[in-house]
């Protein structure tokens, strides 16, 4: 009885440190080089490629110059919704990229952008409309951007879902803060990317936990994205999380195999 005892409690005490969330598996940005001093923050530079236009992407188109009266065809003013706002506002005044790489512009008609950055196409939008319709003189002034940020969180998330944020720039925590932060329950090691290309999908890996995470060519994020937070080992296993859950836990098995060899024993 002794022995089987010894050996339950083994393997409780085992699974108790094993169940347990190291706290260097919770901590965002380390600094996972000796190198270092404790208080030194190495100095990063943020890396960031312009974004290339791919199709379901939607526009926002504005021209603008010295007659502004003759421009106003390349403004749309909402009139398909008066009542629409926020993303849907953007959808129904913005150009979408259809499947053929194309958006469809009042008369200049059909113009591929796939592939494509904003200021290029800002660059190709100028040239057509100054080379068939102005001169030079009318300081034609042409914007793109896109009609907000949006992309997609699952997995171990505060809110799963799709957020829509009305900025040029969001890195990737800045999109898990607006989804409601990832829980202790995440694993913030090895967070998912998967981003769409003009060729396909791929799926990326990145590290929330190494302040080298800035360096990541993943560390801004790109319209339809989607974000993917596994869960943690420890909570597939089903130990708990915490040191209190896990305590409670082992306590309990403890107190079951306990009560199970008394009876036994006493048959």
């Amino acid at each position: 009885m002794k022995n089987v005892c010894m050996l339950v409690g083994v393997v409780v005490i085992t699974l108790f440190f094993t169940s347990c969330i190291p706290h260097k598996d919770l901590v965002y940005l380390q600094n996972k080089e000796q190198a270092y001093g404790a208080d030194t923050i190495p100095r990063i530079t943020e890396t960031q490629k312009p974004y290339r236009v791919q199709i379901n992407d939607v526009l926002n188109i504005r021209v603008r110059g010295l007659d502004q009266e003759k421009l106003t065809i390349f403004n749309p003013t909402g009139e398909v919704d008066l009542n629409a706002q926020g993303d849907q506002r953007a959808y129904f005044d913005g150009f979408t990229v259809d499947l053929h790489g194309e958006i469809r512009i009042p008369l200049l008609g059909k113009m591929n952008v796939l592939g494509y950055t904003l200021e290029e196409i800002e660059g190709k939008i100028k040239e057509k409309l100054l080379t068939e319709h102005f001169k030079e003189t009318a300081q034609i002034f042409v914007t793109v951007k896109m009609t907000g940020l949006r992309y997609t969180v699952n997995g171990e998330i505060g809110s799963p879902g799709t957020n829509t944020l009305f900025q040029e720039r969001v890195n990737i925590f800045q999109a898990i803060a607006n989804a409601g932060e990832i829980p202790i329950t995440g694993n913030k090691k090895d967070v998912l990317i998967i981003r769409q290309y003009p060729q396909g999908q791929k799926i990326h890996h990145i590290d929330l936990t190494d302040v080298k995470v800035m360096e990541s060519p993943y560390y801004y994020i790109q319209p339809n994205d989607i974000i993917y937070v596994k869960p943690l080992k420890q909570v597939s296993w089903g130990f708990g999380t915490t040191a209190k859950d896990t305590f409670l836990t082992v306590f309990s098995i403890i107190t079951v195999v306990s009560t199970t060899l008394l009876l036994i024993d006493r048959l």
